[in-house]
């Protein structure tokens, strides 16, 4: 069964996506610093869509361009992910800030359980993300 486009990866996933083994994955994230997959307990790693975009880009200006580590993370500081992903047909917006979705307006009996069950888990992602995010900063 083929998953959503949507849908998380883990680590495996993208790297078999990417073209890139699962170990450079990981080498990428203590380089970049935009390279940020949400962690679950124990420290599993899941890419969101865009992640495995931006892993994309990251991969073909490493390998295709012939950039050095260096000089993606000066592209990067000098123009963001916009200049990363430039000509990657990606949403750049997307990718830039996790997708947020907009609050359910409440029925008069207050939102539905499934729903509201969902939008809580996007923000606990969001969370997450953000925390992660955080720690790489405080690393540093």
């Amino acid at each position: 069964m083929a998953k959503s486009p949507n849908a998380f990866r883990s680590i495996s996933e993208a790297a078999e996506e990417v073209g890139a083994p699962q170990h450079v994955l990981r080498f990428w994230e203590t380089k970049f610093s935009f390279i940020t997959p949400v962690k679950r307990a124990g420290g599993r790693r899941f890419y969101r869509p865009q992640d495995v975009a931006i892993l994309k880009a990251v991969r073909k200006l490493l390998h295709d361009d012939g950039l050095t580590i260096r000089g993606v993370q000066r592209l990067h500081k000098d123009g963001g992910l916009k200049r990363l992903l430039d000509g990657e047909g990606v949403d750049v917006g997307a990718a830039v800030a996790p997708a947020e979705a907009a609050p359910a307006a409440p029925s008069a009996r207050g939102p539905a359980p499934v729903a509201s069950s969902v939008r809580l888990r996007g923000l606990l992602v969001q969370i997450e993300s953000a925390r992660a995010r955080l720690d790489a900063v405080l690393a540093r």
